[in-house]
Order: structure tokens, then sequence, then C-alpha cells
């Protein structure tokens, strides 16, 4: 047992890997901060510190176990070693290991348990050392604080879990099994981030997409429904949602995205890979042109829909001519964004185990072509924006006096220069693009 310690004063949440995470991160300082512990100051050492991880990518583990080391040496350096939470799916999968091997630590708690984080800090104070990996369904919502104050783009979570058991993903043994949170709860919630300053909403889930509830009336509502509803809400000006599965896109979100006005022409479906023997061997339930005529129908909804992807290069046996599919596939959609990555043995995974793991230099090299592909097709897309004018939403101030940046309905960024605030949606003429932003030539601002 550790000695007795000081309460905190001030706290720090490190959040890595998906929105999600980034929303609980948020939440978890909120709760903080409501028990009268303030943020850190910039460039001060704080008195508790929360490791917000990632499980996702290869090695997470090590990197949560070097961030510990980190606080710790500095910790001594300066006389004042912090308490050390370690949240987030990492903790879930690994906590008692984190608990055995780091002493350091403090508090492990799950993505599902974080609620509780409170009390084991209490805990913490006293000398004990807590983990906590329970996965209540959706118990931790209701103890979350109201939102107070929040960034004009908010994240909500209405969705977690997923059933869909891909060979190389650890979120169902992480997050566990998909759950919904109940239609008149997001209401609320997003009625409470609107008025704490939010214009725009990203509905969250692991397989958001499958989310599903009864509304007020007691009609059974899908995704689509939620949305319809929300856009009701007057000051909200922006909707979007991340992220889905091509499984669980059904006609009526495919409607409205032609129909909703505030949701935004923007859709993340990951694909994966182009193959179909490979997307079989990871679990994956559509094929290339299964997902190829899925995106042809989102476009006949929203021609001018902005499409995003994820991709996975080198999964064991992928061959030569098994990658050429993936490339095949990023030429025929034209992505506007995607996300790609090597394939990284997660432990207690399928593809952990499957023969004809690729070597490191193969998938690098594939890795770096595809890359090239699809930063050659986000140019072409920004490229091909160029001249239109759009609504912007301001989300903070950019490098040089009197410059702005925001994102556009596309979720691009926007650089520019004039007379708005943070959280003005102003119409914005788009000019010369870049790789990863536009600028822009300020028009009319709509609304403060």
């Amino acid at each position: 047992m550790k000695s007795t310690t000081t309460p905190p004063k001030t706290y720090r949440v490190k959040s890595f890997g998906c929105q999600m995470n980034v929303y609980d991160g948020e939440r978890m300082a909120e709760m903080l901060a409501e028990r009268g512990i303030a943020p850190a100051p910039e460039g001060e050492e704080a008195d508790l510190v929360v490791l917000n991880t990632c499980h996702i990518r290869e090695k997470a583990a090590e990197k949560v176990y070097s961030d510990i080391g980190r606080l710790t040496k500095v910790g001594r350096k300066v006389g004042k070693e912090p308490l050390i939470a370690v949240a987030g799916c990492v903790a879930q999968a690994e906590g008692e290991e984190i608990m055995a091997r780091a002493p350091a630590v403090s508090m492990v708690v799950g993505p599902q348990a974080y609620h509780r984080l409170p009390e084991m800090l209490a805990r913490a104070v006293k000398g004990e050392r807590a983990t906590d990996t329970d996965m209540p369904a959706i118990a931790k919502f209701a103890a979350l604080p109201e939102r107070r104050r929040v960034a004009p783009a908010a994240f909500l979570t209405v969705q977690e879990g997923c059933d869909k058991f891909c060979t190389y993903c650890v979120v169902p043994y992480t997050r566990g099994a998909e759950i919904s949170r109940p239609f008149s709860d997001l209401v609320e919630e997003a009625k409470k981030l609107v008025d704490a300053g939010a214009k725009e909403i990203t509905l969250l889930g692991q397989n958001v997409s499958a989310w599903s509830g009864e509304d007020e009336k007691g009609h059974q509502q899908g995704l689509d429904g939620l949305i319809r509803r929300l856009a009701t809400i007057p000051d909200l000006r922006r909707i979007r949602y991340t992220t889905s599965h091509p499984a669980d896109m059904d006609e009526g979100l495919i409607a409205a995205h032609g129909e909703v006005e505030k949701l935004m022409p923007f859709l993340h479906l990951p694909v994966q890979s182009g193959s179909d023997r490979v997307l079989k061997a990871m679990n994956r339930s559509h094929t290339g042109d299964s997902y190829l005529k899925l995106l042809e129908r989102f476009r006949a909804a929203r021609p001018d829909i902005a499409l995003s992807g994820d991709f996975i290069v080198g999964f064991p046996g992928e061959t030569d001519a098994e990658f050429e599919q993936t490339l095949a596939l990023v030429d025929t959609v034209g992505y506007a964004q995607a996300f790609s990555f090597k394939y990284s043995p997660r432990p207690g995974t399928p593809a952990a185990t499957m023969d004809a793991q690729i070597a490191p230099e193969i998938m690098d090299e594939r890795l770096q072509r595809l890359q090239a592909a699809l930063n050659r097709d986000q140019l072409a897309f920004n490229r091909a924006t160029e001249g239109r004018t759009c609504q912007v939403l301001v989300e903070r101030k950019g490098k040089l006096p009197g410059q702005w940046l925001g994102k556009s309905p596309w979720l691009q960024s926007v650089w520019f220069e004039g007379d708005c605030a943070i959280g003005d949606l102003v119409v914005v003429k788009l000019g010369e693009a870049g790789p990863n932003s536009l600028a822009g030539t300020l028009r009319v601002p709509v609304e403060a």
C-alpha cells in the first residue's frame, strides 16, 4: 500500500486513439473539474495524470509503460510524483498486469467504468490502489456531470461496443457487446451540448450505424430517426456521425443524407481491403463490389458527398495481387480522406495466430504505395472544391494575427482572415487547395 498523499489540485487527461476516447477523456475531465480539481496550466506538471489509452495499434501497452516511466522520472526530478490513472482500452485488456508491473500507477479503470474514477481517486489519496474493469451496460452515462462548456464542434457517444468480431480487432473484447443509449437521453444531452456552445455534433459509436431505440412515442428508430430528431434542435447547425460498418447502412440512413439539411455531406465508411478473400479472412460481411454499390447509393442520394475510409495493408496471407485489388478500389472511389495502417497482431484475436504473417518490409512498401494513392485523391478532392462558396464553422484561431481555422461541410480544414469569432458559422469562398487544407476568403458572417 502506498502512503497517504495530498488530494490533487490539478489534473491532465491525455487521450490517445479514436474520437470515442476523446469524448471519454472530456467526460473524465468534467468529472474531475466538478470536484474542484483544475486543469494543470500549460507547461506545468499535474498532480493527477489520466492516461486514456487505445489498444488498437501494436505495442500500445509498451507505450503506456513508457509514459508512466516518463511521468515518474519527471515527478522525482521536480519533487512531486503525480497520481497516475490508466484508463481506456489498454486498461480494460491488461489491467491486472499494469498494476503488477507499474507500482507508480494508483488506478486502472476501463472505458465502461470511468464514472467511478472519483471514488477510486478518493481511495488513491488514502494510499490504496484500485482496478475497475467492470463493463456495466450504460450506467456510466447517468453518473456523468451535465455538459457546461464545450467547443463549437462536440462529440456525443450514442452507441458502444461491437458484435462484428473482425478477426484483427480487439474492440469486442475491450468495449464489449453493442449497446445503444436511449433515444430520450441522447436528445437531452444534445440539447445540453447546444446550450453549452456546440454548433456541430458528431454522433459516435464503435459501430454507430447499428444504433437503435424507441423514440418519445414508442416507435422504433434507427440512426436516421435519431438524426432527424436532433435536426429539429433549433441552434444545432450541423450533424455528423462516425464510425459505421457497411452491414448496417440501411435505406433510411442513405435517404437522410439527401433529406436532412443539417446532416453534413461526409461519410466515413471503412472497407479495409479491396480483396474479397482478404475481407472474408477478416470476417468482414461485405465484398469489394457490395461496398462500391453501397457508396453509389449514397452518392445518388447526396451527389456532393465526400467519402472517407479505413484500410489495413499486410493482413496475414495478403498477396501482391490482392493488394493491387485494394489500390484498384481506391482508384474507383476517389476518397476525400482516408486512414491506412499496417496490420499489427493484437493478442487474443484470431488473426494474430494465422499463418502467412507478412514481412514488415513488404507491409512498409505497400503502405507507402497506398498512402501515395490516398494523398493523391485527397488533394484532387480539395482542388475540385476550389472556387466553391460554403459555410465554415470557426473552431479556433490560426497561427497568424487575424487568421481563423474552421471546417467546411466536407470536413476540410479551411484557413481565412476576417472579423469573426470562434463558434461563428461564416460564408467562405474556397481558394487554393493543399493536401491537408484550403485557403479561403471570408464573405459574410452567418451567425454568432
